[in-house]
């Protein structure tokens, strides 16, 4: 888990160039591992879909 003061941090800060924001997970705050289709970190989207709280995913099998 990322420090409360680094999250703060960089949701207040806007960065001069748009492409230097950092994408974080809004339920974890981690920086690394983000899905954008589910605007969340890969630790977070599986945890939910394994509880069924994500529409449309299920676990995939073959």
């Amino acid at each position: 888990m990322p420090r409360k003061a680094k999250v703060v941090k960089d949701l207040k800060h806007f960065p001069k160039y748009p492409t230097r924001q950092k994408n974080r997970c809004p339920i974890c705050g981690r920086p690394r591992g983000f899905l954008r289709r589910f605007n969340m970190c890969r630790l977070c989207f599986r945890e939910m879909a394994l509880s069924g709280e994500i529409t449309g995913v299920r676990k995939s099998s073959w």
